[in-house]
């Protein structure tokens, strides 16, 4: 260890920051707690790197500051509140301190964003006070009564997940920064608290549009407020709120719910005349998150029953049907796409390979001849995914579909040379 600390101090004399570095990440694998003393002498080189190193140095050297132990807090502070630093050296200052979890580092923290002084540090100073937990609430708490640093420490507040939380979150719901009123909420969602529903449930006519979407979105997460709040109805009505953000977010919520009610007012949102393509594509999404029955089978009424549909909310409606997650629904799924393609009611020639895509994903025997008739289709697109869609579902049966039936005298011309062409495409893969 000696020669190791002879070549330190040389290192140091000639300012040789990558070296100190590699010989400090030496020591400190060899002795990963040194005693007082060693870690002493190994701070004024850690120090300089700290504040003349190039980035890469000051990063690597940063991760080697906290087995250095309580004895580089204070050096760390000085240099931080040293005004003649440059800015990257307390950035990493600020950086390492929120590693410790002494007072002395919690109040340097505290200071730096009470001083509002550079916003690069403010924000890394506010980011590792959140880092330290529950250690910083008292001083993050302090911060509120001052409205310059009060939506910081709600900022850092809002990233820690505990219990203490509540009380000064409850104490800026009310404030007059929007910004302020949503972090507040949105983290006092996720807290069993009896006091935050009915803020919540208040919030839903907040003046501020994102004020109103993080209460919608709270509500949604906590079913157990459902009933007794009779969430479906509260939702419902910001489902044709002024801003399209809280519409599109009462929409998700409703779909989280998972209740029938909520299923029924999303159904009638999709089927509204007033309904916006943006809000159909999130009702959309929404009753396919369910992923009940009822919903499946609003997603295939308005499928087939809905004139002039926007395509890509059609194209959405597709989708989410191939993809449906419960295995004993995959056929009902299906009937809709197949019935599609059997009566030509597809409006629009670019919805096709996604009906093929969807059936092949359900994988429904049903599904094999309406597919094959795909193969007929001008569009040598729609024709690849109908062969894809066909070894998807049950590639040896329709192998032998499409060889027994290319060898009918009455098959059709188009659907023969489809079928030839499907043979030469299956006989390449």
């Amino acid at each position: 260890m000696s020669d190791l600390l002879q070549q330190l101090q040389n290192a140091a004399q000639q300012e040789d920051w990558p070296q100190i570095v590699q010989i400090l990440q030496q020591l400190l694998w060899e002795d990963p707690s040194p005693a007082a003393t060693l870690s002493e002498l190994y701070l004024p080189p850690a120090l300089a790197v700290l504040s003349a190193g190039d980035f890469t140095a000051r990063w690597d050297i940063a991760r080697l500051f906290p087995q250095l132990g309580e004895a580089a807090i204070a050096p760390l502070v000085a240099l931080l509140q040293d005004a003649d630093q440059d800015l990257e050296a307390r950035w990493f200052a600020t950086r390492i301190l929120g590693q410790f979890r002494q007072s002395a580092a919690i109040v340097a923290l505290t200071q730096v964003v009470q001083s509002n002084e550079v916003e690069e540090l403010t924000e890394m100073a506010t980011e590792a006070l959140a880092g330290l937990g529950a250690d910083a609430i008292a001083a993050l708490t302090n911060l509120l009564p001052n409205p310059a640093t009060r939506r910081l420490a709600v900022q850092a507040l809002a990233q820690i997940h505990h219990a203490e939380t509540v009380e000064p979150l409850l104490q800026v719901v009310a404030d007059a920064d929007a910004t302020i009123r949503t972090l507040a909420l949105e983290a006092l969602s996720s807290f069993a608290d009896v006091r935050i529903p009915p803020l919540l449930v208040q919030a839903l006519t907040d003046p501020s549009a994102q004020v109103r979407q993080a209460a919608v979105s709270g509500l949604a997460t906590r079913p157990e407020w459902s009933e007794a709040l009779n969430l479906p109805e509260l939702l419902a009505d910001r489902l044709w709120d002024i801003d399209p953000t809280v519409c599109q977010a009462a929409a998700a919520s409703l779909g989280r719910l998972a209740m029938p009610t909520a299923t029924d007012t999303l159904f009638r949102g999709l089927t509204a005349p007033q309904t916006s393509v943006s809000l159909q594509l999130a009702i959309v999404r929404a009753l396919g998150w369910t992923g009940s029955k009822t919903a499946l089978d609003y997603l295939s009424r308005w499928l087939l029953e809905t004139d002039q549909a926007d395509a890509a909310v059609q194209r959405e409606v597709i989708g989410i049907l191939g993809r449906w997650a419960d295995p004993s629904l995959k056929w009902l799924a299906s009937r809709p796409l197949i019935q599609m393609l059997e009566q030509a009611a597809v409006g629009h020639l670019d919805l096709k390979p996604e009906i093929a895509l969807a059936l092949g994903q359900l994988g429904q025997p049903e599904a094999l001849e309406p597919l094959i008739s795909l193969l007929a289709n001008p569009d040598i697109g729609v024709r690849l995914h109908a062969i894809a869609a066909l070894k998807q579902i049950d590639r040896p049966t329709a192998y032998d579909q499409l060889t027994t039936l290319v060898h009918q005298p009455a098959l059709p011309d188009t659907l023969r040379q489809g079928i030839e062409f499907a043979l030469q495409e299956w006989s390449l893969n």
